[in-house]
């Protein structure tokens, strides 16, 4: 935003502010933006909308929460506020208060529906975006009570058999409360399903509560109904809540009597509860008798009868041909079928990052994500995802969903082209002008190659990746203007040769300059890793700068600059094992962990697996990643509680790990865990879409240690040259569209 702007307003806001006792807003804003590179656009509106949100719940948290200790809360809030707990995190001056240590949830949902409910570490369910929550309770006749959020045994885990569930078990002596939440379609309709079982040794109640919160914290409910045949609840008039039977006694409380866990003692009954404040809260309860079982089922509808068709048998239909993986390792197995499970339902028509925090829409994170969809055969779901694209671009050809996202146009470039690679299709001319435009724009954005500076030639400072740092000239940008800029030549080579020759040059004007503006920072630094911008001191914004290898494969596997970056990192930014970013995540980040493995991957360094192995232990009990984890909790500390992006890397590697894409070859099996082939089991992985055609692959260890390979391949054209790397035994080239070779292990 143009200084000009605020011209009429800068005396009066100054003013007012020093005449209340207040900095000045308009010195500050000039202080904060002096730490980076001047640029058009400050800060994204949508970030600071979305930051603006987050620290006002954070500050009625804070209002809120603290004084009310004797509520039951969210199981993020039970430890952050417990000084005997290692998540705890002192108030003090903290002005809002936000979950900075147990940032994990779990989507459920359906195919193609908008609505994605969450479930929290705990159980509680949080069936529409950042609304109210349900949580259940059991309470026993001599007093104990069954609360999840506390609890000290808890399980959970995940189904994915055909859909999604989500099942959490909680003990404790004589009492066992398990609670399972999914989406299911009931006469066409989506709705969240929410079914509790309990087990007791004595008499007890099962509750049933609605809770003003979520996994974010305070989430207002200002009305609560009971209906006439006490089978339901209607929450603020619009949304409803239904029981499978009728609820045996009922108690509802407001914010000045306190949290009606309180008052479920009580022998009023209430119907109806109202709070000013919007705390209100209310339990249905429904008898348990002892050594017996009770099952209630709350059902929220989550879309009108004429909101849209669903498909019945969708689960069958995107799980049928979409690549499959077969290994001996459990852990392996669920975290690869989680993460197409979560590529599945971010994917119902624009791509999201996450169901809560981040379900919104950034070209950057849909790329990533649509890439993993096209790499797994969910093509159907990339290609209407990418129809969308064109909308979203300007007249003058900027691929905007954020100002100042200046790496957007090459991303959006490159994954087209990917799509028409893997797909075997030619453009069609619907993209002709949103190719041209796209690659234009990059080309008139870059900076004159003749300034007397060390970004002469790159694109504009911009907030890029946010996670980089302040505004600057980062190489991130530029690496992916380069790869745009290629795509765009190779999908109009066979329509418009003069196109395709200046958008050619201009990749290798572009590269050129990144290419002098690294050979100074090798100079200024004394080693040749590449810093985040020409202007940065090896930090961890240079995991950025990896984009030059992984995704974008603009140098080769061995080149010096990406692999001394990558010896930077490994030596100074990882924290147990896995790439901690100490700017804005503070955490350890499983996508950023990935791409550190997929340049070693391709490096044909073995360390990629320690680095999976990592990512792997990091992930939740039901086979998600927070954007980033607290390296204490091991819970997440930053962004959405289940995020996509990371699902789709770990997709992305698993993939790679069978079979990648270099240099005109195919590269199979050169990830393979060498511990999976000490049994004797099978280890499948296919039908792989590839830029060559479709390849599925089958590796059979046996007894005598040697291995069969075996391959069946439906090409777009010829088949491609084939390279076998399986660890532990010699390479092998091979060509042929269908075909076996049997190897022999090396012997230590």
């Amino acid at each position: 935003m143009s200084w000009m702007k605020w011209l009429p307003w800068r005396f009066v806001i100054r003013r007012a502010a020093r005449k209340q006792g207040f900095l000045d807003p308009i010195a500050l804003l000039a202080r904060l933006r002096s730490f980076a590179q001047p640029s058009e656009v400050g800060e994204p509106l949508e970030l600071l909308r979305a930051g603006a949100v987050f620290h006002a719940r954070g500050l009625i948290n804070s209002r809120v929460i603290q004084h009310n200790l004797d509520w039951v809360w969210p199981y993020w809030i039970e430890r952050q506020f417990d000084p005997y707990d290692e998540s705890f995190i002192p108030r003090a001056f903290s002005i809002t208060h936000i979950n900075l240590t147990h940032r994990n949830w779990t989507a459920i949902g359906y195919p193609d529906c908008q609505e994605l409910p969450i479930v929290d570490p705990r159980g509680l369910l949080t069936p529409f975006l950042d609304g109210w929550s349900l949580d259940a309770w059991l309470l026993a006749e001599d007093g104990r009570c069954l609360l999840p959020s506390r609890a000290a045994d808890c399980r959970q885990r995940q189904d994915m058999d055909p859909g999604v569930r989500v099942t959490t078990d909680t003990k404790m002596p004589g009492l066992a409360l398990t609670s399972t939440a999914s989406v299911q379609l009931e006469s066409g309709v989506p709705v969240c399903k929410l079914h509790l079982r309990a087990r007791t040794s004595i008499n007890a109640w099962l509750a049933l509560a609605l809770r003003p919160q979520n996994p974010e914290g305070i989430s207002f409910v200002h009305q609560v109904s009971l209906s006439e045949g006490r089978n339901g609840w209607t929450v603020d008039g619009t949304q409803r809540v239904a029981f499978s039977a009728a609820a045996r006694r009922h108690h509802v409380s407001d914010y000045r009597h306190g949290d009606v866990y309180i008052h479920l003692k009580d022998l009023d009954d209430q119907t109806e509860g109202r709070c000013d404040v919007g705390m209100v809260t209310a339990a249905a309860l429904f008898p348990v008798k002892a050594g017996e079982t009770a099952d209630i089922t709350a059902t929220i509808p989550l879309a009108d009868a004429g909101s849209g068709v669903f498909d019945a048998d969708a689960w069958d239909t995107v799980h049928r041909d979409h690549c499959k993986l077969v290994c001996p390792e459990p852990h392996y197995q669920l975290l690869y079928a989680a993460a197409v499970t979560s590529l599945i339902l971010h994917s119902p028509g624009d791509i999201y990052a996450g169901p809560f925090t981040y379900k919104r829409f950034w070209f950057r994170d849909a790329a990533f994500i649509i890439h993993a969809l096209l790499c797994v055969g969910l093509t159907d779901r990339a290609e209407r995802a990418l129809a969308r694209f064109p909308g979203r671009q300007t007249s003058l050809g900027y691929f905007r969903s954020q100002d100042g996202e200046w790496d957007s146009n090459g991303e959006v470039l490159w994954i087209l082209q990917r799509f028409f690679a893997l797909t075997g299709q030619l453009p069609s001319s619907d993209w002709d002008g949103p190719i041209r435009r796209g690659a234009r724009w990059i080309m008139r954005k870059r900076l004159r190659d003749d300034l007397d500076a060390p970004h002469a030639g790159l694109l504009p400072a911009g907030f890029s990746a946010e996670h980089l740092g302040p505004n600057d000239y980062y190489y991130w940008d530029d690496f992916w203007s380069i790869a745009g800029l290629r795509a765009a030549a190779a999908m109009i080579a066979d329509r418009d040769t003069g196109d395709r020759d200046d958008f050619a040059r201009a990749a290798e004007d572009l590269s050129a300059a990144a290419d002098r503006s690294l050979a100074g920072c090798a100079q200024r630094l004394g080693r040749p890793a590449m810093p985040a911008s020409p202007y940065r001191r090896l930090d961890a914004g240079a995991i950025g700068s990896l984009a030059l290898g992984y995704p974008a494969q603009l140098c080769a596997p061995d080149d010096p600059r990406l692999l001394d970056s990558v010896e930077f990192l490994l030596g100074r930014c990882f924290v147990n094992g896995a790439f901690y970013q100490d700017m804005i995540h503070s955490g350890l980040n499983a996508y950023l962990t990935l791409h550190v493995a997929q340049v070693l991957l391709r490096a044909g360094d073995p360390r990629h697996l320690d680095l999976m192995d990592a990512v792997a232990a990091l992930a939740s009990p039901t086979g998600q990643w927070p954007e980033a984890v607290h390296p204490r909790t091991g819970g997440g500390c930053m962004g959405d509680g289940h995020h996509a992006w990371a699902a789709a890397e770990w997709v992305l590697i698993i993939r790679n790990c069978f079979v990648r894409e270099e240099d005109g070859c195919l590269i199979l099996c050169s990830g393979v865990p060498a511990r999976w082939l000490t049994t004797d089991s099978p280890i499948c992985f296919g039908p792989a879409p590839t830029a060559f055609g479709t390849l599925e692959l089958t590796i059979t260890p046996a007894a005598d240690q040697s291995i069969r390979i075996d391959w069946r391949g439906t090409w777009h054209r010829d088949a491609p040259p084939l390279e076998i790397r399986l660890p532990g035994v010699p390479p092998a080239r091979v060509a042929a569209a269908d075909g076996s070779i049997t190897l022999t292990k090396v012997k230590p």
